[in-house]
């Protein structure tokens, strides 16, 4: 595992050596980036967050460096798709890590991504080993945090949150898939040791489906 971040690492400072002009906004979009894990992105919010901070970077250059980013493997690059048109979006992509262990390299152990978020990673990564295709659902007023495309032609929901811990959180978590107005698998995935179904939703402990243990 540590000669394969030494390796990432490396080909990330190859990256900057040879292709970026602006090293200091490269880092500052990167560090943005990694600390948004699971959140949607754009070239324009991430241009006016710099900017607020004091660095003026053209929304172009902003996304130019997202895409040698993602074409180094530094990141995945995660459509939205819109559930109730049933269409791919072509903006506010999410972005994940290709090792949710980068997180300390790029963003330091300060980071501020919280563990939700980089649980979503790891499920992420899970679905992308199962030769899954991968989107993230939204309508005008619900997201999904995947929409996924299996091997066999299959459509599943998965929706991930840490744990379920308030009244709040079920009805959000579960929610976001009962809007969904098909009769395709859906899940929801979270640290909880008990879990419960509703609904048709299968609500599963996510590190027994990491382990597959879990029969759906």
């Amino acid at each position: 595992m540590r000669s394969l971040k030494l390796a990432y690492l490396s080909s990330f400072n190859d990256l900057i050596s040879y292709h970026i002009n602006d090293k200091r906004a490269f880092g500052n979009i990167t560090k943005f980036v990694a600390s948004n894990i699971g959140s949607p992105l754009s070239p324009g919010n991430i241009a006016k967050t710099l900017k607020q901070d004091g660095q003026s970077t053209h929304n172009t250059t902003v996304e130019k460096y997202l895409e040698y980013l993602v074409a180094s493997f530094v990141f995945y690059k995660v459509n939205r798709f819109d559930l109730k048109g049933k269409k791919q979006l072509a903006t506010q992509e999410k972005y994940y890590l290709v090792d949710a262990g980068l997180l300390n390299i790029l963003v330091g152990k300060e980071r501020t991504t919280d563990r939700g978020h980089i649980l979503e990673n790891v499920v992420f990564l899970e679905l992308l080993r199962r030769g899954n295709k991968i989107w993230t659902g939204t309508t005008r007023n619900n997201e999904v945090d995947f929409v996924c495309k299996t091997t066999t032609g299959d459509i599943e929901y998965y929706q991930v949150a840490w744990q379920t811990a308030s009244e709040g959180t079920v009805e959000r978590e579960f929610g976001a898939l009962e809007k969904i107005n098909d009769n395709y698998p859906k899940f929801l995935l979270t640290t909880d040791s008990f879990t419960q179904n509703r609904g048709g939703i299968q609500h599963l402990n996510v590190f027994n489906w990491l382990l597959d243990t879990d029969e759906k």
